[in-house]
């Protein structure tokens, strides 16, 4: 590999050696002084915006975790409350068809006064059991932790302590 010089190297060093300037690069600019506060240090104005815009995103981001939190908490309760709706309808029907069945089949036992009481304790045990399954089914429903939790943590965040959140 052989080497080849440049050109234009052998006038560009003639005219900076000549004293000349060379028409293809710009002046340096003359110092001035201090060219003001170095990037590390803000204003106080540069602050207060810089944490207001801070607060602002913080602020959106939990809304928006509320939001999910609350959707799924809903989707929950709606299950639980359609499955005591279901159970409602469903026992109704029952206790409507069956217990007219059972309450002339006991009644030519016991007696047609008797045999209505023994129908209305069944039917009761059975409404007390749909009622436990839909209240323990609503008692799932957790709210919402982990929007409670992060905004537990905001204050000590916007006083700088965030270790104090641990």
């Amino acid at each position: 590999m052989s080497y080849t010089p440049d050109p234009f190297a052998a006038e560009h060093t003639a005219r900076h050696t000549a004293g000349g300037p060379d028409p293809g690069v710009a002046p340096a600019p003359a110092a001035a002084g201090p060219a003001g506060p170095p990037a590390d240090q803000q204003s106080v104005g540069e602050l207060v915006a810089e944490v207001s815009r801070d607060l602002s995103t913080l602020m959106r981001q939990e809304v928006e975790l509320a939001k999910a939190e609350a959707k799924q908490s809903a989707q929950r309760a709606g299950k639980g409350a359609g499955m005591l709706a279901g159970a409602g309808v469903a026992g109704h029907m029952v206790l409507l068809f069956l217990s007219v069945a059972l309450w002339w089949a006991l009644g030519a036992v016991m007696g047609r006064g008797w045999s209505a009481v023994v129908v209305a304790v069944l039917w009761a045990v059975v409404a007390a059991v749909l009622a436990t399954r839909g209240r323990k089914e609503l008692r799932t429903v957790e709210g919402m932790p982990e929007t409670t939790d992060t905004l537990k943590k905001i204050p000590n965040a916007v006083r700088g302590h965030e270790e104090k959140n641990s």
